[in-house]
């Protein structure tokens, strides 16, 4: 017996909300799906973060679509089967024949007024097949699978369970590919593993289903045991960089530590500084790292030795921004210098600025520095010239982000202006923190900035509105010290001894990753650095309650 898209679907949800087990979602119509190692985990993950609503067609393109060959007389011919029947019988049927529309259809009611239950089952079940249609069996497989690309992945999801065919369909590496590229997926996820019946997973599907079952442990999966680094015994970690699978941490025991993120071992402690730390930057297979000794070190990750020592600063190294093999630091005597890493020269020394340099970007093309000068200023790195000088802050310049195009800068003054980098004009001045901008992240047009006032806000700086404001009931009780986000999610750190987890597009508070026992008395989490998968934590406390430690969070698959 052939059956409708909308009752498949519907007969299809009904075994998907009584299941109790992965293993149970693969059998539909008496068909078991073919399915990869872990698939059917993560396809349950995921409509569970969907929210689906199984009882529906997936989209009004398959609603309609579905009418219209339901209407399609040639889809509906009759096939009853020739039968012999008594006289009166015979005879009533004649008759029916013969009479108007309107009359057939009083008769029909009177008819069916007088069936049992028994008789009007049996009518429910010869009627019902009659406007049943496969609709995607009946179209050409090129017009079914760009039928199907209309759907949402997680359409898609529930229509595989239709039947053998729609799961075949559903299974199509272009059609996975192409929901991929949409989500900002653009590697496949290849795999060795086989199904049982020899079929290869599509990794295109393997792809989006691993990236959304990693959003839903972000969001709700109950947090796994915290790895945990010790080895700055109790002084503050100034800086933390992340890539890959190593972790760097800087702090003012004068030292820098490579750790693996994976296991957490200490692979190499960086010493030689004379002073604490306070900036580092890594890249491949160097770090560089600037100190309050006034010099700058040059590192191997592999081998863990230093292989520059960068003199010529006159105050401590404050920051420091790195593009290929040329790093620009910036310093508290007021200039900025170009480093060649491969040979540990000095190409040019910028002087401009009247007070000391806090923070400083490079995009490999131009130099952005911002100082307590209450300045900003644009250099070409190759002949050291000032290209602009943005004036309007009223108060000292601590934060800096440069995306090749606009130039964002965060002052004391609680303002946050957007300057046009070719042109040196102010586009937009964003007011309403009531306090130092410590931190900004800059990322196509969308900017989170954390502040001194507890409070973080996400803005569009095309247009130079505030789109949210992450505040309420559980927000940030202290002075926000890190953060950064994410497609999904922005992961915020606080004086209050907190990491935050809110939704980027809502604005809406999602938990709590990390609570310090000693929060509200002194526990710090003072640097925060994440990627889509892991979440590294510097945490500790200036009163000696809380260890200096750093807390490594996993929320892969």
């Amino acid at each position: 017996m052939e059956t409708s898209p909308t009752t498949t679907l519907s007969m299809t949800s009904k075994r998907v909300r009584d299941t109790s087990s992965s293993d149970e979602l693969d059998t539909l119509a008496g068909n078991k799906k073919p399915k990869c190692d872990s698939e059917s985990e993560e396809t349950s993950t995921v409509f569970q973060e969907y929210k689906l609503d199984y009882s529906s067609t997936p989209t009004s393109v398959v609603s309609r679509l579905t009418r219209n060959l339901i209407r399609s007389s040639s889809l509906l011919s009759d096939h009853t089967e020739e039968v012999d029947l008594p006289s009166p019988v015979q005879h009533w049927l004649d008759q029916y024949s013969s009479w108007c529309n309107d009359w057939k259809i009083k008769s029909l009611d009177v008819l069916l007024a007088r069936c049992d239950t028994t008789h009007l089952r049996y009518a429910k079940d010869i009627i019902e097949p009659k406007f049943q249609r496969d609709f995607i069996l009946l179209l050409p497989k090129e017009l079914a699978l760009h039928l199907l690309s209309f759907l949402e992945p997680k359409d898609l999801l529930v229509a595989a369970l239709t039947c053998r065919y729609w799961n075949v369909l559903c299974e199509d590496s272009l059609l996975w590919k192409e929901k991929c590229f949409r989500s900002g997926i653009t590697e496949p996820q290849l795999s060795t593993k086989r199904k049982t019946l020899g079929f290869v997973c599509n990794p295109w599907k393997q792809a989006f289903l691993t990236r959304h079952k990693i959003k839903y442990n972000w969001r709700s999966r109950e947090l796994k045991p915290f790895l945990i680094l010790k080895g700055h015994d109790d002084h503050v970690v100034t800086c933390v960089q992340f890539h890959g699978d190593y972790i760097v941490s800087g702090s003012d025991d004068n030292t820098l530590k490579l750790w693996c993120a994976i296991t957490g071992k200490c692979l190499h402690t960086l010493t030689g500084h004379t002073g604490g730390v306070w900036c580092s930057q890594f890249n491949g297979d160097i770090i560089v790292s600037g100190s309050t000794d006034r010099s700058l070190r040059v590192w191997s990750i592999s081998k863990g030795t230093c292989k520059h020592v960068l003199n010529g600063h006159t105050s401590t190294v404050r920051c420091i921004s790195m593009h290929g093999d040329i790093v620009v630091s910036g310093s508290r005597d007021a200039t900025l210098r170009v480093w060649d890493i491969q040979t540990g020269e000095c190409k040019k020394t910028l002087q401009g600025h009247f007070s000391a340099v806090r923070c400083v970007q490079f995009d490999g093309k131009k130099v952005v520095s911002g100082a307590y000068d209450y300045l900003v200023k644009v250099w070409d790195p190759l002949d050291g010239t000032c290209l602009h000088t943005l004036q309007g802050h009223t108060n000292r310049v601590y934060s800096l982000q440069f995306d090749g195009t606009h130039i964002v800068s965060g002052s004391l003054d609680t303002s946050i202006r957007v300057w046009n980098a070719d042109t040196g004009q102010c586009l937009h001045t964003l007011m309403g923190h009531q306090s130092l901008t410590s931190g900004m992240e800059l990322k196509k047009h969308i900017l989170v900035s954390g502040n001194a006032d507890s409070t973080v806000k996400v803005w569009n700086i095309i247009t130079g509105h505030c789109m949210h404001t992450l505040q309420g009931s559980n927000s940030h009780t202290s002075a926000v010290t890190s953060l950064q986000f994410t497609d999904n999610f922005i992961v915020t750190s606080s004086d209050d001894g907190t990491v935050k987890l809110w939704d980027i597009k809502t604005g809406e508070f999602v938990r709590n990753l990390v609570l310090l026992e000693s929060k509200g008395n002194g526990g710090v989490v003072w640097r925060v650095k994440c990627n889509d998968r892991k979440l590294v934590c510097a945490v500790g406390s200036r009163n000696g309650i809380e260890d200096t430690k750093l807390f490594v969070l996993d929320f892969d698959v």
